[in-house]
């Protein structure tokens, strides 16, 4: 990737685009150079955007010409350049905003859109997809790492089976660099979306991997100045990208194996804590090696999980799913695709852990939910 101002130019095109306004320095377009190079590899492009729910929508639609806008509403130019490729494959457990997306491609633009199931640890179902892989398949949709329990993708290897059909392979990232070494991560994707505050970067930006020799397929999201090689037109929030830069500088650079190891014996002692109380309580999700290190998704059988968050706010931070939806009443998807009825679904709760995490915040967090459960079994909530 040749070094090149944040504005554009050169082969690969590094973007930044984003819904926010501010002006473009050398330093910015620099910190992205080195964040491409971490954690991708020189095959692409990265650009930038208000975040990843927007840029999810925009890999997923750009190949066909069809992307979403920030608003979530998808435009074509032309839909007829792989007449004979229209079905799009998704895991069951993706995140909410990439099954919207696929599903306004079905509703609008006649795609078939079909579920990839996974087991009870929420690892996709290679025999599953294989069967269902043919010529008539556009493109695969699989997270590396699950938002909710933190399953771990077998990416490279599911690559090499989508690319056997030819079809093109979205992966959603933003929980892939806590939890994995990226490196050449961009050779086994065809797309990909990144988060900022997913690896301690701001709030407000994202960044899209898209391989270079797709580039020229996908819509502007927004036209204009035709800055970032056309891809997103608007002036740059400079702090914002030299954020997420410099964050993925700062994770990919020393003891990263280390840390992680370190976060994941954090997580299972804080699993270990919990599954010791006197009530009956599981681990969601898979354990050890094939999970995000600062995952633990527990199911506390007979209670309700918004009674237990409740109460210890605003000591002990949690959700009942993914965090982009802890406000919406409905049961997780993801814990339905592995198997967990509604009840079940209805009593777990995730807990993120970070590397600032200490051992006095795991015992207090666990004294916090055992005096909870106290609470709500002595006031009759137990169910």
């Amino acid at each position: 990737m040749d070094e090149q101002s944040p504005s554009g130019g050169g082969e690969e095109g590094v973007i930044i685009p984003s819904d926010l306004v501010a002006y473009p320095v050398h330093c910015a377009g620099d910190l992205v150079l080195r964040m491409a190079r971490k954690i991708l590899v020189e095959r692409g492009g990265v650009h930038f955007a208000s975040g990843t729910l927007s840029l999810r929508g925009q890999s997923l639609g750009a190949f066909e010409n069809i992307v979403g806008d920030r608003n979530g509403c998808f435009h074509t130019r032309s839909i007829t350049a792989f007449p004979s490729r229209r079905r799009v494959l998704v895991s069951a457990i993706e995140h909410k905003c990439v099954l919207a997306a696929t599903r306004v491609l079905g509703e609008q633009f006649g795609f078939s859109i079909e579920p990839i199931p996974v087991n009870r640890e929420g690892i996709v179902d290679i025999s599953a997809l294989k069967v269902a892989l043919d010529d008539d398949v556009f493109a695969v949709s699989i997270m590396a790492v699950n938002n909710e329990i933190g399953t771990i993708q077998d990416t490279r290897g599911i690559s090499d089976i989508v690319r056997n059909h030819g079809c093109i392979l979205h992966c959603d990232a933003a929980q892939a660099p806590i939890a994995l070494n990226m490196n050449c991560f961009g050779s086994y994707v065809d797309a990909l979306s990144l988060s900022g505050h997913k690896i301690y970067g701001p709030k407000g930006i994202g960044a899209a991997y898209i391989a270079r020799e797709l580039q020229h397929r996908v819509e502007p999201l927004i036209y204009g100045g035709g800055q970032q090689n056309g891809l997103r037109s608007g002036t740059l929030p400079t702090a914002l990208c030299v954020g997420m830069g410099k964050a993925a500088e700062l994770l990919a650079e020393g003891d990263a194996v280390g840390r992680r190891a370190r976060l994941r014996s954090r997580r299972d002692r804080f699993v270990e804590m919990l599954l010791g109380l006197r009530w009956p309580i599981a681990l969601n999700g898979p354990a050890g090696q094939v999970r995000h290190p600062g995952n633990a998704n527990m199911k506390f059988t007979g209670f309700s999980a918004h009674d237990i968050l409740g109460a210890p706010q605003p000591h002990l931070a949690a959700s009942t799913g993914s965090a982009c939806t802890s406000g919406i009443p409905e049961s997780s998807h993801v814990l339905q695709a592995i198997g967990l009825n509604r009840d079940e679904s209805e009593a777990s709760i995730r807990f993120s852990l970070g590397f600032d995490t200490c051992d006095e915040d795991l015992e207090e967090g666990v004294a916090l939910v055992e005096r909870v459960l106290n609470e709500v079994s002595l006031a009759n909530l137990f169910r």
